[in-house]
């Protein structure tokens, strides 16, 4: 036989019996199941988004590793550009430099990647921003390395003509000057022989008795021949090839024809005061990539230290040139 149960009433101050049939034990075990399903839930919550599992606490720690390997990379990565950038100054400043070749813009050596979004892929990641700056430093370095390497290339292949370079680079006098006193006026500024103004002077003048030797300064190619009453008067050009190219000026006479190939040492002409000019000499300039330079840059092979010396002190005395 069940027990009976009474619930007290506060408004009668009694006790009434409580009915217990059939709906009685079905609500409770509804509210049973009711109150247990919203318990698991609020433990299933509470495990999901609160207390880690070991498998998402694995997955952080892995992530954390990943990330400092990712500082790690980008760290090194800016130290190989530093190399690279080191190289491709020695590439401009010295290899480039010693072979008369063309520098290689910026805007060709570090050239981005045009077109569509390369990096989309990785937005969606996390650390999004690490790994695309990281990626986009890898790219570049790819970038400046394949220019490097075509550089290299062509270097070599300009090492390999080295010898034909030498004997094109016009690098003795164009006359007879053992004792350096036929040096009569240098590259710079000077006083013009007949307007009296000041002017500036882009070669060197060498005084010598009409009909003297004038020699060709570097092997090449005669690329002009021409004669003037005014101006350069008689003069000579010479193709040498490699971007250098040089001018003999007031000569009195020639002594080779328009594309006739020469020789360093070989006799091209004669001394004269042809054209604007006041007294015998040879006006002789150096073209390098069709800019005028300084000629005394390029006598090595036939100065001293201290000749060179010598000869500079000699040009730069005199105020006044002869054309």
């Amino acid at each position: 036989m069940s027990k009976v149960k009474f619930r007290y009433n506060p408004e009668t101050l009694s006790y009434d019996k409580i009915e217990t049939g059939f709906k009685y034990y079905l609500s409770r075990i509804f509210f049973g199941f009711f109150f247990g399903a919203v318990l698991g839930l609020v433990f299933f919550f509470a495990y999901s988004y609160v207390i880690e599992s070991p498998k998402v606490q694995r997955l952080e720690r892995e992530n954390a590793r990943l990330t400092t390997q990712f500082d790690i990379l980008s760290k090194r990565l800016d130290e190989t550009v530093k190399v690279l950038d080191d190289i491709q100054r020695r590439d401009e400043n010295i290899y480039r430099v010693i072979f008369q070749a063309d520098s290689i813009p910026q805007s060709i050596r570090k050239a981005g990647f045009g077109g569509v979004n390369r990096y989309e892929p990785l937005e969606d990641l996390d650390n999004a921003e690490l790994v695309i700056s990281t990626a986009k430093k890898l790219d570049v370095i790819m970038k400046q390395a394949y220019v490097q390497s075509k550089s290299f290339d062509e270097i070599i292949e300009m090492a390999k003509n080295n010898e034909k370079l030498i004997k094109c680079t016009p690098a003795i006098m164009p006359i007879s000057n053992k004792d350096l006193k036929r040096t009569a006026s240098g590259w710079g500024y000077r006083i013009h022989p007949i307007y009296k103004t000041r002017r500036f002077h882009s070669g060197m003048d060498f005084t010598a008795p009409t009909g003297t030797d004038v020699y060709a300064t570097g092997d090449g190619k005669v690329s002009k021949i021409t004669r003037e009453k005014t101006g350069y008067g008689n003069r000579i050009e010479i193709d040498h090839g490699f971007g250098f190219r040089t001018l003999y000026a007031h000569l009195s006479a020639f002594n080779v024809k328009l594309g006739q190939k020469v020789k360093r040492g070989d006799v091209i002409g004669f001394v004269g005061s042809t054209g604007t000019s006041t007294a015998p000499h040879l006006h002789y300039e150096v073209h390098v990539k069709n800019k005028k330079v300084n000629p005394s840059h390029y006598y090595f092979n036939d100065l001293s230290a201290e000749e060179y010396e010598e000869m500079i002190e000699i040009s730069s005395n005199s105020n006044q040139t002869f054309d």
